[in-house]
């Protein structure tokens, strides 16, 4: 995510004036597949192979269907432990794509564009659906995979779903940046969008499990060198995810960390203030004093998988943990 500070936005715009260049994107040619899964592979609307992964509990068990987003650098492996847990205790049948640039998608590391994600989300749900055209169906989204969702479910030709679950969804736009990260990212895209940055000293914790984040920081398909014109890209994405918030009219379990320190708490609090039905009891607000972003691999990620389990089971019952009982204002003090 964009966490640069002041300094660091003033060299890489200084940086940035001696060279010329425009962003590079991963464009969609031609449309003219029917999505399907083969194997380990979805094939998608413009016949890419995206790998696919399966968490799946006992046929007699299975409840429903959840197809899952993952985050920005991420991978679809991510929701392996929480896609067998709901796979055993609530009977949850999951999905998990690797993204267009991402894990052992193709062209790793470039941005394929926010209306190439959506329809790539879009493909899945056409190709899920043909092997389980009954069984209520959910898409789950974390941070960049969130912000995928949101556009997704406010396109005009958005998928017929139950529900989605959207976890510390991507919403960082450029209206709440200021102005030096802003003037830095445009800059840097269009001039040496290829160099790439790590984030390293920028002394953000994601998790309060350091064991996982230890074995995340080994694996080989999680990205740790971004291009500055993919940065750009999530931008564009992020943007988009927070103008669209007011169109989201779609059932939704929201979820957030207290000690989010990736997708800061204002546009976060401003993206709950422009949803149009959570006073209608259709969209809930699960808040957790003791969660940072990655949720669904903290230490409590236990609570957090139940009340996952326990919405798509039940979506007007209560959280069990009371995360959706909790005060919004926290919201507002930052730090």
């Amino acid at each position: 995510m964009i966490c640069w500070t002041r300094t660091a936005c003033i060299f890489l715009v200084a940086g940035a004036l001696f060279s010329a260049c425009t962003p590079t994107v991963n464009k969609i040619i031609t449309l003219s597949v029917e999505p399907s899964i083969i194997d380990d592979k979805l094939i998608v609307v413009d016949g890419v192979q995206l790998p696919i992964r399966k968490w799946a509990p006992k046929k007699e068990d299975l409840k429903a269907v959840l197809l899952v987003a993952h985050g920005f650098n991420d991978y679809s492996n991510y929701f392996k432990s929480p896609g067998e847990y709901l796979a055993k205790e609530y009977g949850v049948i999951s999905y998990a794509i690797d993204q267009r640039g991402f894990g052992q998608a193709p062209k790793r590391g470039i941005w394929a564009g926010v209306k190439t994600y959506a329809r790539d989300l879009k493909s899945a749900v056409i190709a899920l659906k043909k092997l389980h055209p009954i069984l209520p169906f959910f898409i789950l989204g974390t941070s960049m995979g969130g912000g995928v969702v949101m556009i997704a479910m406010t396109d005009e030709d958005k998928p017929d779903v139950d529900g989605i679950v959207l976890i510390a969804p991507a919403v960082w736009g450029r209206e709440t940046m200021p102005w030096y990260q802003r003037l830095a990212l445009w800059i840097g895209a269009h001039t040496i969008p290829d160099m790439t940055l790590t984030g390293k000293g920028l002394k953000i914790k994601p998790s309060d499990n350091i064991p996982m984040l230890i074995e995340f920081g080994k694996d080989p398909l999680v990205i740790k060198e971004t291009r500055i014109e993919t940065i750009y890209g999530l931008t564009n994405l992020m943007d988009l995810a927070l103008r669209r918030a007011t169109q989201l009219s779609s059932p939704a379990l929201i979820l957030y960390g207290n000690h989010d320190e990736v997708i800061p708490k204002a546009p976060t609090a401003l993206m709950l203030s422009r949803l149009p039905n959570v006073g209608k009891g259709t969209q809930r607000i699960g808040l957790y004093e003791k969660g940072y972003h990655m949720l669904l691999r903290d230490l409590q990620r236990k609570t957090v998988w139940n009340d996952i389990g326990a919405w798509i089971t039940d979506g007007t019952s209560p959280l069990p943990s009371g995360a959706d009982q909790g005060d919004l204002t926290m919201l507002s003090e930052e730090g």
